[in-house]
């Protein structure tokens, strides 16, 4: 399994707010606190995708 790289946070926004995003390494998401919603990461790879997004309370 490949390891995010964090420098990737620089380039990316959240898709829904364009909001910036906070590293969960320990749950493999980035976390958009603006559009409360987790992003997967899967083998190294942020999946951006409204439809595979975890909502947060």
């Amino acid at each position: 399994m490949q390891a995010f790289d964090p420098r990737m946070l620089e380039s990316l926004v959240c898709p829904v707010s364009n909001a910036i995003l906070t590293y969960d390494a320990a749950a493999q998401e980035l976390i958009s606190k603006a559009a409360h919603l987790a992003f997967p990461i899967r083998n190294g790879i942020p999946v951006m995708l409204l439809g595979e997004a975890r909502a947060l309370e």
